[in-house]
């Protein structure tokens, strides 16, 4: 082929390719087709570009920016994997008591926190024994000592759910008990980034709507084994001998660490603790 005419032919190439690109560029960027008889788009002010409406007032702001393209997104959202979701847990008909399969540990768990003039001490008894243990907050002191919150949760810590305000749960309509698990179980996760996964009926008073709520939210309920009856303040001495009576494998032990004077519960701890552990007692947490 002569030279002059393999120039023509390459020059011709050239010109149609960027006709082509920009063809697509206008179709891309330009105007939507409308159907025939469809009123035209609103102009905009000089240099705004096809469509656009004039800025003004509260819009004026965002009046510039582009919105994603739904279809460019699709792909990416179509074939995304799905989030992660902890399951449900299944609707319990009774609390756990204890544990069971554990060896010779067991778990001591403190109700009605966290107070400012007690919790800070147990946890230092712990903290002393390298000991974790269970935590079940009321709402209502948790949201005024959040910092108590962060500071179990930093021990290891195992931090539950007694409800909001602790009422009878019983007496109370399925509406109110969602209200007393569900707000306490909101500070939490909003406190400390993830919601309880154990809950604690006050006055171990359980019912069906209370398992059906609690299992909804994503919460196992849990009562205990050795009841110290703390809260009657019945003496250290009491308190540290019931303790001891009842120590077995998997047993739970419930304490209190607010709702009165709970002093006694603090030198309890202190006394009771180093006997268990120097027993060949494990002190732990349940898992999930």
């Amino acid at each position: 082929m002569p030279q002059g005419r393999r120039a023509v032919l390459r020059l011709a190439a050239a010109l149609g390719a960027t006709a082509t690109v920009g063809y697509l560029a206008a179709d891309r960027f330009g105007e939507p087709e409308r159907p025939p008889g469809a009123a035209p788009a609103p102009k905009g002010p000089p240099g705004a570009g096809p469509g656009a409406e004039p800025a003004a007032g509260p819009q004026a702001a965002g009046a510039g920016r582009l919105r994603p393209s739904a279809y460019r997104l699709q792909p990416m959202t179509a074939y995304a994997p799905p989030a992660f979701r902890r399951a449900v847990p299944p609707v319990r008909q009774r609390p756990f008591l204890g544990m069971s399969g554990v060896g010779r540990s067991m778990v001591l768990s403190f109700d009605d926190g966290p107070d400012p003039r007690y919790t800070p001490a147990i946890l230092e008894t712990l903290r002393r024994y390298e000991c974790r243990a269970m935590f079940f907050v009321c709402g209502e002191m948790a949201v005024e000592n959040p910092d108590l919150l962060r500071e179990m949760a930093a021990d290891g810590h195992v931090v539950g759910n007694h409800s909001w305000s602790h009422p009878l749960i019983p007496k109370l309509r399925p509406s109110r008990i969602r209200d007393e698990l569900g707000s306490t179980s909101e500070v939490v996760e909003r406190t400390l980034g993830a919601a309880p996964l154990w809950y604690r009926a006050p006055y171990g008073a359980w019912n069906r709507h209370s398992f059906e709520i609690g299992a909804e939210l994503g919460m196992e309920p849990l009562a205990w084994t050795v009841d110290t009856l703390d809260w009657k303040e019945p003496g250290t001495g009491t308190i540290v001998r019931r303790v001891l009576d009842g120590a077995a494998p998997g047993a739970v032990v419930l304490s209190h660490d607010a709702g009165g004077d709970r002093s006694q519960s603090v030198a309890a701890l202190r006394r009771y603790l180093p006997e268990l552990l120097d027993a060949g007692y494990h002190i732990t947490v349940p898992r999930r």
